[in-house]
C-alpha cells in the first residue's frame, strides 16, 4: 500500500471521464488499498481514482458506521427527498460551497473481485455517493455551488449558526 498524491481542481485529469474497469486483478487490488490509505491518512469522507491521477470508475466511500466502502464502476440507481449543506473536496482544499443533494442515494457496484453488490445511504453517506460519482465524470462539487467559502467563513457561518439555535 502506498500513499497517493490527491490533485487539486485545476488538474486537467479532474475534468476527464474515467473508463469501466475491465479487469479484476492485483492492480485493482492495489489501487483500491492505496486510495484507502490516501484517505484515511487525509481524513476525508470519500476519494475517486480521478483525484489521484488515475481514469478508472473506483471510489471509496466511509459509510455511517465508519467502513470504506469499496465501489467499483458505481452507479447511482435511485434517490429520494433532498438535502442541502456545504460541501467540500479533498481536490478542492480549503474552500466549501452550499450544494444540494438527494437525503437517499441507492447505487449499484462492483467489488474488489468483479461481484455485483447494492448500497444505500442517507444524508451524508448519500452526499458522498453522489459526490464521488461525479468525480468518475469530470465534475466537481463547485458546479453546483453559487459561491465557494473559505474554511474561516465557513467556521464564522456554522459557529453563527449555532449561537442562533441556542438563543
Amino acid at each position: 500500500m502506498a500513499l497517493r498524491t490527491i490533485l487539486t481542481d485545476n488538474d486537467p485529469a479532474l475534468h476527464k471521464s474515467c473508463r469501466p474497469v475491465t479487469r479484476f486483478d492485483g492492480r485493482l487490488h492495489d489501487l483500491i488499498d492505496d486510495l484507502k490509505e490516501t484517505l484515511a491518512q487525509a481524513n476525508g469522507a470519500g476519494l475517486a481514482a480521478p483525484q489521484v491521477g488515475i481514469l478508472r470508475r473506483v471510489v471509496i466511500v466511509v459509510d455511517d458506521q465508519e467502513n470504506m466502502l469499496e465501489l467499483v464502476n458505481p452507479e447511482l440507481i435511485a434517490q429520494e427527498g433532498e438535502q442541502e449543506g456545504f460541501e467540500g473536496c479533498l481536490s478542492v482544499p480549503g474552500r466549501w460551497g452550499v450544494v444540494k443533494r438527494p437525503q437517499k442515494a441507492r447505487v449499484r457496484a462492483q467489488d474488489r473481485n468483479g461481484a455485483f453488490f447494492e448500497v444505500e445511504g442517507e444524508g451524508i453517506v448519500a452526499r458522498c455517493f453522489c459526490h464521488e460519482l461525479e468525480h468518475l465524470d469530470g465534475h466537481l462539487f463547485t458546479e453546483h455551488t453559487d459561491r465557494l467559502y473559505t474554511s474561516e467563513e465557513l467556521d464564522e457561518l456554522l459557529q453563527a449558526q449555532e449561537e442562533e439555535e441556542e438563543a
